[in-house]
C-alpha cells in the first residue's frame, strides 16, 4: 500500500470515528428539535400564532429533558458538536440574508441611530448587570442578547467570551420567556403613546429580540409597520459583527478571569493577560458571517439561495439551541434567576426608552 493510500485511508477512519462519536448526541439534538417544531406549528393551527418558536422550545424541552434524565459520555461530543459547531455554521448563514441595499435604504439618521441605539443599549445593560451582582460574562450576554438580537445573540457571544453552557441558557430562558411577553404588550403602545405605523415598526425592529418575533408585534399594525421592524431589525442584526470583533479582542482578558475572584486577586495581582493569536481575534464565523453579506452585496448570491440558506440557518439555530438545552443543569439557571430577570426586565425598559428617543429625535413621522 502506498503512503498515499495509507493516508487517505487514514483520513477516511478518523472520518467514520468522529461520526460515530457525534451521531448519538447529534440525533439526540435532532429529535428535541423536531419535537420543538411541531410544537411550534400545533401553537400556529390552534391559536393562529407560534406564541412561542421553536428556537424558544427547543431549549425549554432540552433543559426539561436534562432535568429528568443525564445523559451520559456517549451522548455529550454529538451534543457539544450541535451546541458549538453547527451554531456556528448558522451565523455565517445569517450573513446572506443582510446586504448593503437592504441597510442604504434606511436612511443614514436611522442606520446611524440603530448603531447608536444597540451600542448606549449595550452599555447600559452590562451596567445594570454588574451593579445587581451578575458575573461579568453573564452581564455580557444578557446585554448582548437584550440588544442585538435575543437568543442568537446571546449563544453567539458565548463562545467568544468563554461563558458556559449554564450562563448561555440561564440568560437565553429569561430572555426568551420576555421575548414572548413583549411580543404580546407592545402593541399596546401604540394607542398609549400616539404611535405612527412606521414609529411602531421602528419601536419593534429596535426591541424586540428575534425577527418571527417582529412579524408577529407588528402584526396588527399592518403590513408598513412589519416591512419596516423587519428591515430595522435586520440592520439590529448586522450590529453582531462589530460588537463580537470587539469582543474578540477582549476575550484573553475575559477568558483568564474567574467571576469570583481569589483572596490574591482580589489584592490586584491578578495573572497579566497574554497576548492573542492571530487567528483568534476575529473567529471564523464572524469572517463567514462578513463575507457571506459581501457576497450578497456583491449579487453573488442567487436570489433563489436567500430562502434556502435562511431556512437552514434557522434549522441549525433550533438544534444548538436544543443541545443547549441538554447541557444546562436547571438548579444553576434556578439560582441565577431573580438576579438575571431583574437585569433583563431593566436592561428592556432602557432599551425602550432609548428608542422612543432615537423616534422623535430623527422626527420619525
Amino acid at each position: 500500500m502506498t503512503l498515499q493510500s495509507r493516508l487517505q485511508t487514514s483520513f477516511a477512519d478518523q472520518i467514520a470515528l468522529g461520526v460515530k462519536r457525534l451521531w448519538p448526541g447529534l440525533l439526540l439534538c435532532l429529535a428535541v428539535s423536531g419535537v420543538a417544531l411541531a410544537a411550534e406549528h400545533l401553537e400556529a393551527r390552534f391559536f393562529q400564532r407560534a406564541w412561542l418558536e421553536a428556537l424558544v422550545l427547543a431549549i425549554l424541552i432540552g433543559t426539561l429533558v436534562r432535568s429528568l434524565w443525564r445523559p451520559g459520555s456517549r451522548w455529550r461530543p454529538g451534543i457539544s458538536f450541535s451546541a458549538k459547531t453547527l451554531l456556528e455554521l448558522a451565523v455565517v448563514l445569517l450573513g446572506a440574508s443582510l446586504s448593503a441595499a437592504t441597510i442604504a435604504a434606511t436612511g443614514a439618521p436611522l442606520l446611524l441611530g440603530i448603531a447608536a441605539v444597540v451600542l448606549l443599549a449595550i452599555g447600559l445593560s452590562y451596567g445594570i448587570g454588574r451593579l445587581l451582582g451578575l458575573s461579568q460574562r453573564m452581564a455580557i450576554l444578557v446585554a448582548c442578547g437584550n440588544s442585538i438580537c435575543g437568543n442568537s445573540a446571546i449563544a453567539a457571544t458565548a463562545p467568544v467570551i468563554g461563558a458556559n453552557g449554564d450562563d448561555v441558557a440561564a440568560s437565553i430562558a429569561f430572555t426568551a420567556v420576555l421575548g414572548v411577553v413583549v411580543v404580546l404588550c407592545l402593541p399596546l403602545l401604540i394607542p398609549m403613546l400616539g404611535l405612527s405605523v412606521h414609529q411602531f415598526g421602528i419601536l419593534s425592529g429596535l426591541t424586540v429580540y428575534a425577527v418571527p418575533q417582529v412579524l408577529a408585534a407588528t402584526a396588527p399594525a399592518g403590513q408598513a409597520a412589519t416591512q419596516i421592524g423587519t428591515l430595522v431589525k435586520l440592520v439590529r442584526v448586522l450590529m453582531l459583527g462589530p460588537v463580537i470583533l470587539v469582543l474578540s479582542l477582549l476575550s484573553g482578558r475575559l477568558r483568564q478571569e474567574t467571576d469570583v475572584p481569589t483572596r490574591q486577586e482580589a489584592t490586584g495581582s491578578r495573572p497579566a493577560s497574554r497576548p492573542i493569536a492571530v487567528h483568534h481575534l476575529v473567529p471564523w464565523f464572524i469572517v463567514g458571517f462578513l463575507v457571506m453579506a459581501a457576497f450578497r452585496s456583491a449579487g453573488l448570491i442567487p436570489a433563489v439561495l436567500l430562502t434556502p440558506l435562511a431556512t437552514v440557518a434557522n434549522l441549525l439555530t433550533i438544534i444548538s439551541m436544543a443541545a443547549l438545552g441538554l447541557s444546562v443543569d436547571i438548579r444553576s439557571v434556578a439560582k441565577a434567576g431573580p438576579r438575571v430577570t431583574a437585569t433583563v426586565v431593566l436592561s428592556l425598559l432602557a432599551l425602550a426608552a432609548i428608542s422612543l428617543g432615537l423616534i422623535r429625535l430623527i422626527a420619525v413621522p
